[in-house]
């Protein structure tokens, strides 16, 4: 029998907007479409990834190991260093993985005991990425969806849980620069949380693989580890934080990032990726070190989103609520109306793409025993296209939304 898990998984995001697309010819064939729907970032590869796997090709001759290459480790602990002040140690701190997607799902397989008495929860925001969820169907434990609103900032609030919840869950998912709503923890946030981990014991999963898009030079998200150094809790006790190159480097075929943390949880990792088979290729290790060597292309890539931030944000705001996020490139924007209706009739109308809100939702229950979806009426505007069509494309969904008023 296949793990039942799966019974309880939904339908990608992306599979159900193709399937609401069906049928649909844009805009008659008359506008070339145009794609805000996958965060897939479309500014160019940087150059020294390119050139590190043109003179690394031979390494494909080798069997990779699991724990990764020492040189790979050090150039992740010492970016981390430069960008978080603190500098987990590479050999029992930080591990590579194929992508923050894999490690994601797979960390929770390793960590997650659902034998226990009452079973294990596993608490995650909504919206949100839903590898948080399949993850956990998957490990045989229980999701806790704690919404993300206006009224609270987009950011996951624990104090609304029980201490019986509290008590029976095991890993908290959270995402800073949050995707889809861009909200970023502050430091006040991660003490909160802190206090909580050590209090109920549960691991803190921290997806910062928007941390490098963000609008002001100078003035970057923080991250788990600066907020534990300022906590003085630079053991990384129960924490775990996942930073990859797709979003920063421009890089998504790559599938290549890291986790670091706490080093006995590292080396419970460690052993389970022994099993897994997800060593990360030699070449690909070669031009990860030189990706997380090199700042200046990061720094290009955060100038060309916020020239897309400044030519679109604007625009689509003064049609609907559309607000700037703190970080992130995306655009959580409230249409006002139904979420599909309106991704599907832009699409047919523009030949514009993005992705309903309530796909990256799901249903919750509140304290009064309502129920609500935070992603209802929202769309997700993913600013990844070239540069040059982003204003095109902005012009196309002002256009479509003041036909609807």
């Amino acid at each position: 029998m296949p793990n039942p898990g799966l019974s309880r998984t939904r339908p990608y995001p992306f599979a159900r907007l193709r399937k609401l697309f069906e049928g649909i010819v844009p805009a008659e064939g008359k506008l070339k479409p145009i794609s805000l729907g996958i965060g897939e970032p479309c500014h160019p590869i940087p150059q020294c990834i390119g050139e590190a796997i043109a003179q690394n090709i031979s390494l494909m001759s080798s069997y990779p190991g699991t724990a990764g290459n020492p040189a790979l480790r050090e150039a992740i602990s010492a970016w981390c260093e430069r960008r978080y002040g603190l500098a987990p140690d590479p050999a029992t701190e930080i591990l590579p993985v194929l992508g923050t997607r894999e490690a994601l799902f797979s960390l929770v397989q390793c960590l997650v005991d659902p034998t226990v008495k009452g079973g294990a929860k596993v608490v995650m925001p909504v919206p949100f990425y839903q590898i948080y969820e399949g993850a956990t169907f998957l490990a045989g434990a229980d999701p806790v969806y704690l919404p993300l609103t206006r009224e609270n900032g987009y950011k996951l609030d624990l104090s609304v849980l029980s201490p019986e919840t509290l008590s029976q869950t095991q890993l908290v998912y959270i995402c800073s620069p949050g995707n889809p709503t861009g909200s970023v923890f502050d430091l006040d946030d991660w003490k909160k949380l802190f206090a909580l981990s050590d209090q109920y014991g549960f691991v803190i999963a921290s997806d910062e693989c928007y941390s490098e898009i963000y609008f002001e030079e100078g003035n970057a998200p923080i991250g788990a580890m600066t907020a534990a150094k300022a906590c003085g809790r630079t053991d990384l006790k129960n924490i775990i934080v996942l930073n990859s190159l797709s979003k920063r480097s421009n890089a998504p075929g790559l599938r290549s990032g890291f986790v670091a943390g706490d080093r006995s949880l590292i080396a419970s990792y460690l052993l389970y990726r022994t099993y897994h088979g997800s060593a990360m290729n030699p070449m690909i290790q070669a031009a990860s070190i030189a990706a997380w060597n090199d700042e200046a292309h990061v720094v290009e890539n955060r100038r060309l989103y916020r020239e897309k931030f400044a030519v679109a944000q604007p625009i689509l705001n003064s049609v609907i609520d559309a607000p700037m996020p703190q970080a992130s490139f995306y655009l959580w924007a409230n249409v006002g109306e139904d979420d599909e209706v309106f991704a599907r009739e832009l699409y047919r109308q523009t030949g514009v793409t993005v992705l309903p809100g309530s796909y990256l939702s799901r249903n919750v229950t509140l304290a009064d025993g309502s129920t609500m979806n935070p992603g209802a009426g929202y769309v997700r505007i993913a600013l990844v296209a070239e540069p040059e069509r982003i204003g095109e494309a902005a012009e196309r969904i002002r256009n479509f939304a003041l036909s609807r008023k």
